[in-house]
This record gives structure tokens, sequence and C-alpha cells, in this order.
């Protein structure tokens, strides 16, 4: 599954003058003031927490699946029906929604703060509120009534379609709440308010284990299937108080005199919905194009492809918060016409995101047969699952570093929200290139091909899109980036071999595991030191930050007591 979805520097969110409300990490900042006063440090913090939790709670799930359904037939089934939340979190939580929204958000505070005479916040809400809400709601209904044939479209191969289209009968109810839950977070996220969108994850998954530990053993895995709306009205839930209290908050302090503020269809335009939204599309057809593909090999193909996925996209989920907590910034500095320290901002994003998911990347290939082993073998999880999924998943981690380049690239392309097609474009090249590559692969190397082609998908659209940065986005300087991104490609290839040697040598996977993630971490902050990496200090200076803020939260609590 898709996900997504981030720390600290120049180009911090200026608000206007006042008060600093508590918690630090909702807080506005002081316009002009100096970003190392931690705002982003601590929203990034407390991102990662959230966002971590959440993973681990998607690993739990995963581990439930994997116990109650193993690889076979039924997990396959699911997982076709599961393509619809998957495509859902894309579009109206992660990519589409976000794009279109954050910026226009982020403008109509911008707006606000030049004293407009109508708020343009509510302007926004107004228009575009009820229309996402009709939108969403007849698409879930579509997608109900089509169900056998999007379920005979997706995997034209599967042996027990009933079983598919009953779960994507359940899981179509989430193209609602999750646009819901997709509106919301870009709200609060334009607004500096992090912590609630932070956490739709952790009750989203908490919602599905739930579900499948009370009712999978009297439905099967239909349990997982309602787990998935369950979880999406539980991400709604989660933030709808938060930003309801913003948007009342916000109304008393607007004034009601002062120059013509903007319309709602003059921050967000019907082509930069159609360009977010298209673009969005593209990327995640690179998933249906993998279950059409697996969907004609052995049973537990598509498992093992979506077990190997799940684990080793953990890495770019968490390179990639720097990149949503940070595009409200980027986003409200060209809003303000502060085009330096937009791409100040972008280029120090796309740095440190890349060393942490080359980290990752380095610890997913070198220790994936020990992770997969401790994670998911057990009950209907067999040993030849675990070789399998840790194949492709090897293979798979290829493709991370484009994966996360494209993710922090293209927020920059409409953090102007201005309408481009040039990252659908961009985009299309590299779905054109997984679909090649796979049809010729998937003879020749099965699953393992899929994984391949999705990695040299994804690594072209990274490519055509870096190339494309320019005046019309944020213009950041290319082979600056390349240069630097380079470094801990190579700290990269060390970090590998020598874990993966070291994991080699223990029978223990827990022990194997251990060792070789400890010497790929060693081996690769001593590359980056190295090569003098300019991403090295950032990282140095935001783990000291992470220190001192728990040190200090602990202090406070045993204060307290």
């Amino acid at each position: 599954m898709s996900s997504t979805t981030h720390p600290a520097n120049t180009g911090a969110g200026t608000g206007p003058v006042g008060k600093v409300p508590a918690p630090a990490v909702e807080a506005e900042p002081v316009k002009g003031s100096d970003p190392s006063n931690g705002f982003l440090a601590k929203a990034a913090l407390i991102t990662a927490v959230l966002t971590v939790a959440g993973s681990v709670l998607g690993l739990v799930r995963d581990q439930a699946l994997a116990h109650f359904f193993g690889a076979g037939s039924e997990t396959d089934a699911f997982l076709v029906a599961w393509t619809v939340p998957e495509l859902a979190t894309t579009l109206l939580i992660e990519d589409g929604l976000a794009f279109a929204l954050v910026p226009a958000f982020s403008m109509a505070l911008a707006r606000r703060g030049m004293g407009a005479r109508r708020d343009p916040v509510r302007a926004l809400v107004a228009a575009s509120l009820p229309r996402l809400m009709l939108a969403s709601g007849a698409v879930a209904l579509l997608l109900m009534a089509g169900a056998p044939v999007l379920v005979d479209v997706l995997a034209p191969g599967l042996p027990d379609p009933r079983l598919a289209v009953d779960c994507t009968l359940l899981t179509a109810t989430c193209v609602f709440t999750f646009g819901l839950a997709g509106y919301c977070s870009a709200a609060l996220r334009a607004h500096r308010r992090f912590v609630a969108p932070a956490a739709i994850y952790v009750f989203y998954n908490i919602g599905i284990i739930t579900a499948v530990f009370v009712l999978a053993p009297r439905y099967g895995v239909r349990a997982a299937a309602l787990g998935v709306a369950v979880g999406g009205v539980l991400m709604v839930l989660v933030q709808a108080p938060s930003l309801w209290r913003q948007l009342t908050r916000d109304t008393a302090d607007v004034p009601h005199e002062g120059k013509e503020g903007g319309s709602a269809p003059a921050l967000m335009s019907s082509a930069l919905i159609a360009t977010v939204l298209l673009f969005a599309l593209c990327r995640q057809s690179q998933v249906l194009i993998e279950r059409f593909l697996a969907s004609s090999l052995p049973a537990g193909a598509i498992s093992h492809l979506n077990y190997a996925q799940k684990v080793a996209q953990v890495p770019m989920v968490l390179s990639l918060m720097l990149c949503t907590v940070t595009l409200p910034v980027v986003a409200r500095a060209l809003a303000e016409g502060d085009v330096e320290r937009a791409r100040s901002r972008v280029e120090r994003d796309l740095g440190l995101a890349g060393c942490v998911v080359l980290l990752g990347t380095a610890a997913v290939i070198a220790c994936a047969p020990q992770f997969i082993q401790l994670l998911f073998q057990r009950g209907a999880f067999t040993a030849q699952d675990t070789v399998a999924t840790a194949a492709v998943m090897r293979v798979y981690a290829l493709g991370l570093l484009g994966h996360t380049l494209v993710g922090a690239l293209v927020r920059s392309y409409f953090s102007g929200g201005r309408a481009t097609w040039f990252p659908l474009g961009a985009m299309a090249v590299g779905v054109a290139s997984t679909a090649g590559i796979g049809s010729w692969a998937v003879d020749l190397w099965g699953v393992r091909g899929i994984a391949l082609a999705n990695a040299a998908g994804i690594s072209v659209t990274a490519f055509v899109l870096l190339c494309g940065m320019g005046p019309r986005n944020v213009p950041i300087r290319v082979r600056k980036v390349v240069g630097e991104l380079a470094k801990p490609v190579a700290a990269t290839v060390c970090a590998t071999g020598a874990g993966w040697f070291i994991a080699s040598r223990f029978d223990s996977p827990f022990i194997a595991f251990a060792a070789g993630c400890a010497v790929v971490v060693t081996v690769f902050f001593l590359g980056l030191w190295a090569l003098r990496a300019q991403a090295f200090a950032p990282i140095i200076r935001a783990a000291k930050s992470s220190v001192t803020s728990v040190t200090s939260a602990t202090r406070k609590l045993t204060h307290v007591r």
C-alpha cells in the first residue's frame, strides 16, 4: 500500500505577530522569527512519533493478516479490494487534496493577514467542502455498485472473485471518509496544526486490527475490509474537533474592515484540482499495474508483493515526514513572494529526506530475510513465504530513493498553488516504463520482475521531475542537489555490503538483524562524515534537538509528580 507521508530551517512559517499558544508544536511562529526557535523541529518530532506509531500499528495489522490468512488466495482477494483505500489515500490524503488545499489555505491565511474584509479561509471552506462531500459520496456509491466489474478489471485471474467483491463493497466507503479526512488534514497543516493529522493512521490501523482480531474467526478476511470502513470514520473523528476549534477561533480574530480579499476560486482553481488529482491517480496506477500482472502468477504473488512493499516503504514514509511538515512553509513563502526562502527550504528537505530513505534502504536490503522472518513468519505465513517476500523486498527497495524524490519534488511543483501539467507528464513516462518493463520482466523473474519494474519506473519519474525544476515552480539548483545526493548514495552502497555480510554470519534472526542494522548505521554515518555531506550536520542537530525536547518533557513530567 502506498503511503505516505517530514524537519528544520530557513522558511519557518510567518504568521501574524502575537502570543504563541501551547502546545509549542501547534503554535504559529512569529513573523520574521528565526526558524531556530525550534518550531519545525518540534512539529517534525511530534509528527515523527505519531507516524512511527502508525507505521508500527501498520506492521501489526499486516502481521495479523499474515497470521490469520497467510499469503494465499484469501489474502489476495482482500488486497484487490484494498486497492480502493490505497488509491483513496493517494488521491485524497497524501497527494491529491494536500497539493491543492495546503497552498490554497496558505494563500487564504496570507490574504487574511493583509486585512481582507471577507475572511478568505471561511470563503474557501464554504466553496470547497460541500462539493468535496458530494463528489466523494457519489464516487463511493458508484464503486459499490460496480464492485464486480472493478474486481474483474483489477485482477482478472483471481480464483475467488466473489470474496474480493464482498470486500470491495466495504472498502469503497473509504472514498467518502478519506475525502473528509484529507480535507481536515490539509486545512490543519496549513494552520500549522500537525498533531491530529499525524495521528490519523494510528486510529485507522486500530480500527482494522480490532476488527480482524474480533471478527476474523467468524467472517474471515471480510473482517479486515470492515475494519477499513471503521478506520476511515475514526480518521475523520480524530481531526474534526481540532479543525472546528481552529475555524471558529479564527473567525473571532478576523477584522471586519479592510481591503477586499480574494474569492475561493482564485485560491484554488479547477485546473489545479485536475492536475493534482490526475497526477495522484497516475502515480497510484503503478499499484494497479502490479496487481494486474501478479494476478496471473501463482496464488500468493500479490501477497508477497504487498508485504514486501509495506516493510520497504517505512523508510520512505519517515523521510517524507519532513516534506509534509514543511509544505505549508514553502507554500506560505511563495504566497508572500519569498522565492529564496522557498528554494533554500526545498533543497534542505531533499538532502535530509534522501539521507533518511537511503539509510533505510541499506538496512532493508542488508537484513531483508531476518526482518520478514521476525515480523511475519508465524501462523499461516511459512518459511517459503519469508524467502519469497524478502527477495521481492530487496528488489523493490532499489526504487525507494525515487519514491522519496517524487514525493518531495511534486510538493515543490504544486506548493505555489498554480496548475502545472509537467508532473503528470513525468509520472506518465514513469508509469509507461513500469508497464513495459513489468510485462517483459514478469515472465523472466515472476514477482521480482514486477518489483524491478516499479523501482525503474519511479526512478525515471524522479529524474524527469528533477530536470524540470525551474522558475515556474521552485527554482532549486539541480546540479548541487544531485551532487549532494550522490554522497549518501555512495555511503549506502558501502553500508549495504557491510550489513549484509554481518547479518549472514548469525543463525539467530534477531541477532543477525540487530548486528546488521548496527553495522549499516555505523558505516552509513561514517560515509557521510568522510564525504562531508551537507546533510550530515542538520541530521546531528535534529537528533540533538529531539533528545533535548524529550529530556525537557521528561523533566517537566518528573516535576509534576
